[in-house]
């Protein structure tokens, strides 16, 4: 069962919870650069930025990132106008690289087809690359004022503890459950203040309402809060089974034209789609079953994604990292060019690039923390 006759008892308010969310925001928001202007009504490019930036990446670390892309794309035109690189350089360092890609491909269509002014409706936002029901939720309400809901996974917390939810939150009739009542709950807002709303709900679960030892005594909500109520806030949300991350072990190769640092170095670009799609790296791959160590691996699946034959020779660096849905080990290695011009066969383009220019390159986290370390090595 998702909703019990107790938790309605709690949940049937939405009124009152909207004004006390609105009024405790007001109060006591974080200054944040995109909130230069109140919730309502704020530039809906400025919104979709960051709001796009903010998913599933702290607010400390997107404060930074934010103001640097605002003074680098001031305007939806002047995003549309630069080329795909300049955007994944700017978005370096912050991961998730289709976003990135969606922001300048969403960007192009309403310079193109709404004069770059960010359209008002459900329908047209939807239809825009990368924009899904949350994104809509939040640029309708926080810049234009509409009662549209939104649901990250602040504003899932509240409302599974402000209806006490005991089911796992990512089950379908619980996720539907809890976009009726986000919906509810906006709508409920007085004039004028459906944003700020939205925006209420979200800072309160990042703030007070937060995972683990939620700060019920400073919550403008406890009273009407079923979890708080019966004391099974902190067992709230219902989350489901962690499953195993899966890990694997990565060969790469800083691989040079003649001499390491005398000569210019290899960098291969990634495809277009898929994880990390159109960044550069230092070409490699994953170590299969038949590889017989790392080295072995390097060599094949530089031969598969470049058509080259490489002498492999000292480690240069061991990065590990962690992704979404899987672990990796990065093993890098030095290597030299024996034979063969590079084709384009796994990859989406390649160079042979002096190391000081590796840099000016979007580059993932792991490869400049190679980058790091083959500098580091000129030195020794």
């Amino acid at each position: 069962m998702v909703a019990t006759d107790h938790t309605l008892e709690y949940a049937t308010d939405y009124a009152a919870i909207a004004r006390l969310l609105v009024d405790w925001h007001n109060a006591h928001q974080r200054d944040l650069p995109w909130r230069a202007a109140p919730a309502g009504a704020r530039d809906p490019y400025a919104v979709w930025i960051s709001e796009v930036m903010l998913q599933q990446t702290r607010v400390e670390a997107v404060v930074g990132y934010y103001n640097r892309w605002m003074e680098r794309f001031p305007t939806v035109d002047a995003l549309a106008a630069v080329d795909l690189q300049e955007v994944l350089k700017a978005w370096e360092g912050l991961g998730y690289y289709a976003r990135a890609r969606n922001l300048h491909r969403a960007a192009q269509v309403v310079a193109a087809q709404y004069a770059g002014v960010f359209p008002a409706e459900r329908s047209a936002l939807l239809a825009l690359p990368g924009i899904g029901e949350y994104t809509v939720g939040a640029v309708l309400s926080i810049a234009y004022n509409q009662p549209e809901p939104l649901l990250d996974g602040n504003v899932k917390r509240v409302l599974a503890r402000l209806l006490d939810l005991d089911q796992p939150i990512d089950q379908p009739p619980v996720l539907r459950l809890l976009w009726q009542h986000a919906r509810t709950l906006v709508a409920a807002a007085a004039p004028g203040e459906a944003g700020a709303c939205n925006e209420g709900i979200m800072e309160l679960g990042a703030t007070i309402c937060t995972p683990q030892s939620p700060r019920c005594l400073l919550c403008p909500l406890q009273d009407l809060c079923a979890a708080a109520a019966h004391g099974t806030q902190a067992d709230r949300p219902v989350m489901p089974p962690r499953k195993r991350t899966p890990h694997y072990d990565v060969a790469a190769g800083v691989i040079w034209q003649g001499e390491p640092y005398g000569s210019p170095l290899l960098l291969a670009q990634r495809p277009h789609k898929g994880l990390l799609g159109g960044l550069w790296e230092f070409p490699g791959g994953k170590l299969e079953e038949n590889d017989l160590d790392l080295e072995a691996c390097l060599r094949r699946e530089i031969g598969e994604e470049l058509a080259i034959d490489i002498e492999v020779r000292e480690q240069v660096a061991v990065v590990p990292h962690a992704y979404t849905h899987f672990r990796i080990t990065l093993h890098a290695f030095h290597a030299v060019h024996r034979g063969g011009e590079p084709q384009k066969i796994g990859v989406a383009d390649w160079r042979w690039v002096a190391l000081e220019e590796v840099a000016s390159f979007p580059l993932a986290v792991t490869d400049q923390k190679i980058l790091a370390a083959v500098k580091a090595g000129v030195t020794q």
